[in-house]
């Protein structure tokens, strides 16, 4: 087989193919026992046919679209391979040619991965931040803790406070009509914890049990129900009561309510490390981020849109599962964050075109650096996905090798390595 490449504008590659007679004509023997099967001739059973009988009758051109469905596929495939290339899309064929003891020909158009010109991607100089953990890190979180484990009881005060839960009924209207969501009944409200429309909370400080107040707001120009966005309401308010939290005592008592441990000491000492390894995972990702992001100054490439519509493709179907293990569908997620599908692709088309060029980047440099993974440390990652799971290694192997999902793995560690050269190298 003989593959001539031609580079063509917008990471396009043009291959012209030619596939020897043998080939051909072993094609054209395949393609003529799929046809007789379907053929009656009379004078012979049907799929009993001799192909010169058949091709007589018909013309030999009955066998060439079943033959060229043979080779062309089977001929792109090598011919990519021959040529060296990383294709990204599927290929436009055309001008083939088919014809008995002669060379088949076809031309294959595909667009590919772009060449990375790489710039300066060591001795950058980018530092990662030291982790600290303060007393107040540590505070807030069992302060956190102590709020959720707060009761809400009754006050003795007929007067609304900043910080209480009133408990209201309300109504809303707008240009006097009632509108759909807009009342409820024994609704408990936090005042200040900015949950309602913006001032509705604060006008109802100094409001009295028992009395009604009208609270007048503007729906913001953002709000998620279209209908009501921008819109001036009325609220008719009740206040049926008062509450305030009841805050646990910070003692060990409560360090035994609120955690595994007997003593606030233990408990503290666990959030301080447990926050110190939060810092931690989030400065080293604040540190590729930035690395990542000063050798892509250095760097050039052409994005394709085609990588970028995958990528957010991967990010959407994560989205979804995400979604999902909340209970919820996707759509009523995005519904409820004002967008659809759409905008959420393009509000984050720049976050995947950013994801595809630093993986572009990263295999630039395990391919100028000769940085590979060994099989072994791909089993060592299959073996460790296998504990997490608490399933058969043997099992999740051959799950991954049915779903493909070796080669990413493989592709995957790769890149960590690259990570860890390029840090320690700058």
């Amino acid at each position: 087989m003989e593959v001539v490449k031609k580079d063509l504008e917008d990471n396009k590659v043009e291959l012209k193919v030619e596939i020897e007679p043998e080939r051909v004509n072993d094609a054209l023997e395949q393609a003529y026992k799929k046809v007789v099967k379907d053929v009656e001739i009379p004078g012979f059973r049907k799929g009993k046919v001799p192909r010169k009988i058949l091709e007589a009758q018909y013309g030999k051109e009955i066998l060439h679209k079943d033959a060229l469905d043979i080779l062309i596929p089977e001929g792109y495939r090598d011919a990519v391979e021959e040529a060296d290339i990383e294709p990204i899309d599927q290929p436009e064929i055309d001008d083939y040619y088919i014809a008995e003891d002669e060379p088949a020909t076809f031309s294959a158009t595909v667009e590919v991965k772009p060449k990375v010109e790489l710039g300066e991607y060591t001795g950058l100089g980018v530092e990662k931040e030291e982790v600290e953990v303060t007393d107040e890190d540590i505070e807030e979180r069992i302060e956190h803790t102590r709020d959720q484990h707060s009761q809400l009881q009754s006050v003795d005060r007929d007067t609304v406070e900043d910080g209480d839960f009133a408990i209201i009924d309300f109504e809303g209207k707008i240009d006097g009509e009632p509108f759909e969501g807009g009342s409820g009944e024994e609704y408990s409200l936090e005042i200040g914890s900015n949950t309602f429309i913006p001032g509705f909370e604060e006008k109802l400080i100094g409001a009295k049990v028992g009395e009604k107040t009208d609270v007048e707001v503007t729906f913001p120009e953002d709000y998620n129900a279209e209908d009501l966005a921008g819109e001036d309401a009325i609220f008719t308010v009740e206040v049926k009561e008062i509450k305030e939290k009841q805050k646990p005592e910070l003692d060990d008592d409560f360090a035994k309510e609120a955690s595994d441990f007997e003593t606030m000491e233990e408990w503290r000492e666990s959030i301080r490390e447990e926050i110190k390894e939060q810092k931690e995972q989030q400065t080293e990702q604040e540190y590729e981020n930035e690395l990542l992001d000063k050798i892509s100054e250095n760097c050039e490439t052409n994005i394709p849109d085609k990588m970028v519509d995958d990528e957010l493709d991967k990010m959407f179907q994560n989205l979804s599962q995400s979604i999902s293990g909340q209970g919820l569908e996707v759509d009523e997620y995005l519904n409820y964050m004002g967008m659809d599908e759409e905008s959420w692709r393009e509000d984050n088309r720049e976050t995947a075109a950013k994801r595809v060029k630093n993986n572009l980047i990263l295999e630039a440099i395990a391919e100028e650096e000769e940085i590979e993974v060994k099989d072994e440390k791909v089993d060592e990652e299959i073996e460790k996905i296998a504990e997490e799971n608490d399933q058969d290694l043997e099992q999740i192997k051959a799950l991954m090798q049915m779903q493909g999902q070796m080669d990413g793995l493989k592709e995957s560690l790769t890149m960590e390595k690259t990570l860890d050269f390029l840090k320690e190298n700058n």
